[in-house]
């Protein structure tokens, strides 16, 4: 590791973190979750033989996914309170995760209600799905969406999402809504937990109704009105090193957005290439009245095509979201961590974060430190420091150990330390923090490989 600047800035008091709501939304689903397990109980009045306790469980089984359907999309509605309180990575680990209890849920529904209807009607399960399917009502559009869902789900498996492009991967997940219409009236329809019962049909209409007035407005009205207001467009394109690239957008009224340092948009440049797709990209310097900046590396198909964007292209952004802010922090010093294209958030908080700051920045070559010109006019500015982490003659890797990291930075534990880079990476970097002593609520990261 290499030291590009030794002199400090003189401490200050690192600004109050505010407690994350976490704790309280998770509380709120859990409690949805038991509230249908209720309606269930208070509708069953007694189970009875294999038949019974199939379909009981089947029913169980089949309100626990209509509800997680509904937790699903109000994860993806990007509301405010989650992606800037309590994180868009763990907002998205959050989402994969009721994804994943929604298709076994899903699956066991369908085995255990079919099975149970089989062992009813004493009849084959064949029989008994056929029947099911073409004869009960809102059963075909339902499987549609079962369809749906479980391509979907198929989609999120890692091994075939990297696979797949960001693009198809998105606009699958897409059909997700089409899925949860299509499966929304066989509920009501079929579900003896809503017949003849006003008070949990009304239940059922509020939370699906309540997270599509979400989506509504958080993906659809709060974006219309951001680029309405503030007309958008590319102002230059530039070259940083070799496949990274930074792209000013221009702006009017920039500065109502309250976009932060460390914060990141979603970005739809709309001409031919790219006008498809949504991407998120983190700023890489603060943010003015009339621009904003990012940096990207070219890594795909999307990432790629940025650097053939013109000026005056058009974009569409929606944001900002994250919580990779100054606001996390709780000690006087800072401890920045980049792995590759991870520089650009932490290179707009190592100009504005207060205290004294350290960035320590790893790269393959010198020849691929992205934005490393920058970094030295900054540290110099503002008497931080800049460290280097990068391969040896030989392609040897430096030494981010613990214990080399508690030899660069003898008070490692009493820093804040902001964590950002390819997933591999900041899982390691991540594991070794904690084994030198740094506290788990010091370290702040967002991840968004699910």
């Amino acid at each position: 590791m290499t030291t590009v600047d030794e002199r400090r800035l003189a401490p200050h008091a690192a600004p109050p973190a505010r407690p994350s709501p976490a704790a309280g939304v998770l509380a709120a689903v859990w409690a949805g979750a038991a509230a249908v397990i209720a309606l269930w109980w208070s509708d069953t009045a007694s189970v009875v033989g294999t038949a019974g306790w199939l379909t009981g469980a089947g029913r169980i089984a089949g309100l626990l996914c209509g509800y997680a359907c509904a937790v699903v999309v109000g994860l993806m509605a990007r509301v405010p309170l989650l992606e800037r309180r309590i994180g868009s990575d763990r907002v998205a680990r959050w989402h994969a995760m009721a994804g994943r209890y929604t298709i076994c849920l899903l699956l066991a529904h369908i085995v255990l209600i079919l099975a149970g209807y089989a062992a009813q009607d004493r009849a084959s399960l064949l029989h008994e799905t056929v029947t099911v399917v073409l004869d009960y009502p809102e059963m075909l559009k339902a499987t549609a969406g079962t369809v749906i869902l479980l391509a979907v789900g198929v989609t999120s498996v890692r091994a075939v999402r990297r696979r797949t492009s960001y693009e198809f991967w998105y606009h699958v997940h897409l059909l997700t809504y089409a899925a949860v219409f299509l499966a929304f009236g066989h509920q009501l329809a079929l579900g003896n937990d809503f017949n003849g019962k006003p008070a949990a049909t009304a239940f059922w209409y509020a939370l699906y109704l309540g997270v599509a007035a979400l989506v509504v407005w958080f993906r659809l009205l709060t974006p219309w009105r951001l680029n309405a207001r503030h007309r958008l467009r590319v102002e230059s394109v530039q070259q940083e090193v070799p496949g990274v690239y930074s792209v000013v957008v221009r702006g009017r009224h920039l500065d109502e957005l309250g976009a932060r340092p460390g914060q990141f948009f979603r970005w739809r440049f709309l001409d031919a290439r790219l006008g498809r797709t949504s991407t998120p990209y983190s700023l890489s310097a603060p943010p003015r009245a009339d621009r904003m900046r990012i940096t990207v590396k070219a890594l795909g198909g999307h990432s790629a095509a940025v650097a053939l964007l013109r000026p005056g292209t058009r974009v569409w952004a929606e944001g900002p979201y994250g919580s990779l802010t100054a606001e996390r922090g709780t000690a006087a010093k800072s401890l920045l961590i980049a792995g590759g294209v991870g520089i650009t958030p932490l290179r707009a908080l190592f100009e504005t974060l207060p205290g004294e700051v350290t960035l320590l920045y790893r790269a393959r070559r010198a020849e691929d430190l992205a934005l490393g010109t920058e970094l030295e006019a900054l540290a110099r500015w503002r008497g931080a420091r800049v460290r280097y982490a990068l391969n040896g003659p030989h392609g040897e890797r430096p030494d981010l150990s613990a214990a080399a990291l508690r030899a660069a930075f003898p008070d490692l534990a009493g820093h804040d330390v902001y964590l950002c880079g390819p997933h591999g990476f900041a899982a390691y970097v991540y594991g070794q923090l904690r084994a030198a002593g740094v506290p788990d609520r010091r370290i702040h990261h967002e991840s968004f490989e699910l």
